[in-house]
Parts: C-alpha cells; sequence; structure tokens
C-alpha cells in the first residue's frame, strides 16, 4: 500500500484521532469526499448521498446532525459521530479506531460499542486503540501494549486487569496516578457576575481563588466550553461581569484576553491549539511572542525557553525543529500547555487536558497542574472524565443545559453526587 486510497480500496479504513474532515464542506460531503455517488450523465446525485448520509446518521441514533450542516458549525462531539460515520460509510474488512471516544458522552459510547458488536458479527475485524482501559477490557478480545514505539506483550484480555495493563503500559507500577492537595486557595482573583450567551449561557456567577484549582463538570453540550469561551472573548456575551483582581475586564477577543492575564488551552488540540505545521520552538513561543520581540525576534531566547519547556515538562521530541506532526498526541499536548504557559498568565483555562494521551502523560499534566496552583496561579479545570475532576479540583462547579446547577468541596466529590447535579436529579431547572 502507498496510499489511504490503496488502504481504502482492499478494505481498510481508519476512524483517526484528530479529525480529518474539511471544516468548509457539510456532513454528507465530507462522508463521500473522494466516493462521490454520480448519477446519469456523470452528474453528482446529491440525494443519494443526503438520503445514505442520513441513515448512517440515524444508525448512530444522531440524527439531529443536518447532513447539510457544515462541519464548523458542529460541536466537537457531532464532529466525531461524522468521522465514525464517514469511517463505516462504505463496506470494510478491517476497521482502525484510533481513540474514538474521547470526547462523546456515556450514551454515544453505547452505541458505539453497540456498533462495534454489530461490525464483528458481520465479520468486520476492528483495532481498537485507546488509553481509556475500562473501555478496552470491556470491548477488546485481545490487547497488545506498546511502549515508546516497542512491543511489550498480546494477552487476551481476561488474562489482564485494569492495573496490570497499566503497569506495562509505563513500565512500572502506576500508584498516586494524582497528586496530593496541599495547596490552599487564597483571596478571590476572578469574579463572574450574571454571564448570559443568547441560547447558551444563563446567569452563570462564580469566583476563582488564587492558587485554586476549580473543576467545571458536566455532559457534553452542558455550556462548559461556552463558557470559557466567552471569558475568553471568543464569544460575545449579552450581558454579565468578568473581574479580574478587581478590575472590571472588557474583553472583545483572545487577545484582550491574554493581555488581561488570561491563557487558555482548547479542547481541539489541532484545530485551536497547535500549528502541526511548525516546530516545536514556534508553536511553544507563537502566542507569545511580543516577549522576545526586541524589536526583533531573539530566536536565541525562544530556544532557550523552549528547552526549558521541554526539560520542564518531558517533551520527547526527535530536535527543537521538529515539527508537531512528528510528535505523539501526548507531546503535542505537552507543547500546547507550554505555549499556554509561556504568555505568563495569572489565570489559566485547561479544557479537556489529557483527550487522547496516554496513562503517563496524563499523569505528567497532572503534576504540572498542581505546580502552576502551587506558583499561584489559578486554575479552571474542565473534564468530561469524573475521576480526573475528582482527582484535581478543590472546588467542582456542575453546568446543565447552560446554567450553574451544583457546587461541590473536595470532600464532598463523588462521581454519584456529580452525577446527580449534571442529570438533573438534583439543582433543578
Amino acid at each position: 500500500m502507498r496510499s489511504p486510497a490503496d488502504a481504502k480500496r482492499i478494505g481498510i479504513s481508519l476512524i483517526p484521532q484528530e479529525f480529518s474532515l474539511v471544516s468548509d464542506l457539510c456532513v454528507y460531503e465530507n462522508i463521500f469526499l473522494g466516493e462521490e455517488l454520480v448519477g446519469k450523465h456523470g452528474i453528482l446525485d446529491i440525494k443519494a448521498m443526503v438520503n445514505m448520509t442520513r441513515q448512517l446518521l440515524t444508525d448512530l441514533e444522531v440524527s439531529t446532525i443536518n447532513p447539510y450542516a457544515h462541519i464548523q458549525a458542529l460541536s466537537v462531539a457531532q464532529k466525531q459521530m461524522v468521522e465514525i460515520a464517514k469511517a463505516i460509510a462504505f463496506d470494510s474488512r478491517l476497521l482502525i479506531m484510533d481513540e474514538p471516544t474521547t470526547m462523546l458522552t456515556s450514551k454515544e459510547i453505547e452505541i458505539l460499542f453497540g456498533l462495534i458488536e454489530r461490525l464483528k458479527q458481520r465479520g468486520v475485524t476492528i483495532i481498537y486503540i485507546s488509553h481509556k482501559l475500562k473501555e478496552v477490557k470491556h470491548i477488546c478480545d485481545r490487547v497488545m501494549v506498546l511502549r515508546d514505539g516497542e512491543f511489550i506483550c498480546l494477552e487476551d484480555t481476561v488474562n489482564l486487569t485494569i492495573d496490570e495493563m497499566a503497569r506495562r503500559m509505563v513500565g512500572r507500577e502506576l500508584k498516586d496516578v494524582f497528586p496530593e492537595k496541599k495547596n490552599q486557595p487564597g483571596d478571590v482573583v476572578l469574579s463572574v457576575r450574571n454571564l448570559c450567551v443568547d441560547k447558551l449561557l444563563y446567569d452563570i456567577s462564580f469566583d476563582l481563588h488564587a492558587s485554586e484549582i476549580l473543576g467545571f463538570a458536566g455532559l457534553i453540550g452542558a455550556g462548559r466550553t461556552e463558557l470559557t469561551e466567552t471569558i475568553m472573548g471568543l464569544r460575545r456575551a449579552r450581558s454579565g461581569t468578568v473581574v479580574l483582581n478587581g478590575n472590571q475586564l472588557s474583553i472583545q477577543n483572545p487577545w484582550d484576553a491574554v493581555d488581561a492575564g488570561l491563557s487558555y488551552l482548547s479542547e481541539d488540540r489541532q484545530g485551536a491549539g497547535i500549528i502541526t505545521s511548525f516546530d516545536v520552538i514556534k508553536n511553544i513561543t507563537l502566542a507569545s511572542l511580543k516577549h522576545y520581540a526586541k524589536p526583533f525576534i531573539d530566536q536565541q531566547a525562544e530556544e532557550n525557553k523552549a528547552k526549558f519547556y521541554i526539560d520542564r515538562f518531558s517533551i520527547k521530541t526527535p530536535s527543537l525543529q521538529a515539527k508537531l506532526e512528528q510528535l505523539s498526541g501526548g507531546n503535542q499536548q505537552k507543547v500546547s500547555l507550554a505555549k499556554s504557559i509561556d504568555v505568563q498568565p495569572k489565570i489559566i483555562i485547561v479544557d479537556e487536558p489529557t483527550r487522547g494521551i496516554d496513562v503517563k502523560a496524563k499523569q505528567d499534566i497532572y503534576i504540572f497542574i498542581h505546580e502552576l496552583a502551587a506558583s499561584g496561579l489559578s486554575v479552571i479545570f474542565i473534564s468530561s472524565e469524573l475521576e480526573e475532576i475528582i482527582g484535581m479540583c478543590d472546588r467542582v462547579l456542575i453546568m446543565r443545559a447552560g446554567r450553574i446547577v451544583g457546587e461541590l468541596r473536595s470532600d464532598k466529590l463523588s462521581e454519584e453526587e456529580i452525577m446527580y447535579f449534571a442529570t438533573g436529579v438534583k439543582g433543578g431547572y
């Protein structure tokens, strides 16, 4: 095989970890890109493609996605479902799934697992790549463990516990995954009051303290990402105030937010966090170039700072000049985190900071975030993984339908309590 087209012709399909969708095209155009259906006289059969797209989305129980919708208008979770639909649109004998559930709700994961069972019954072979070990244990017949590009073991799933899988992945016992919570939150540094965004956010109010890791939990679509995008100037608020260290902010765009002392690690790593065609140095310093302009860019200072972050974050890269596309997902995420810190913020917002990365890289990032809080930074921590929320946060706010519906202190945190608020059992609305 010399190209993806060759693989497709012999029945191999891939659901990639990072989206391969074309943002300016609509859903059905992405699904049939390169495989367009043609009717009489060589004219594209749009009706047939739209109908097939509707059927695929119905099979995935996401029929609310419009086949005519542009990809750029979809949520990250919806884009993931379109990627899955695209992969199963044509008969495949081998389907490779690379971290397919990182942005899906528990309900969507159930649907995907049901689809996997149906595909297995049809004789389709599936390679399922994931760092969510509970999923691997649940859905896979056999497990192959790789570490640093080397084969470690191949075992029947029934013969491996989750702890044993984790140990073989990192090469040692993985204890105390989350750092001990030692920080003592200080005075209020950020106050958000009565923040509203049309049809998205309703009367949002909260405080963030110095050295605090404040978690935001909730189901996908609850409004967590929309809230942070509004604070960062990516969305326009209809009303409400944001006060930082006693000063009311007027943030019109992300640069205003950065100048005020805010930084944002997006959930969409390749779409909004890094530029894969740029090297490690440029990605780390991209958002803070003004610190290196004297008035021309001090390339030696850039290189020194990149070396500092590579050492601090244990970033594995062939060289400082290596393109980000050469790095693993975990190392790409560490570079993105370094970029977010290099702007010298007072507050950093991290949205799904460990999405699609391995167990060891996750632990590294947990440690880095705790170190940031210990140094005096305040952290807003968004995650769909409740284990992370509980293990990392001093306090958690739960959102549902664009509202904050509950607050839990660290000593009251449990998956059950969070889900009670997230699903409406508690909290009203």
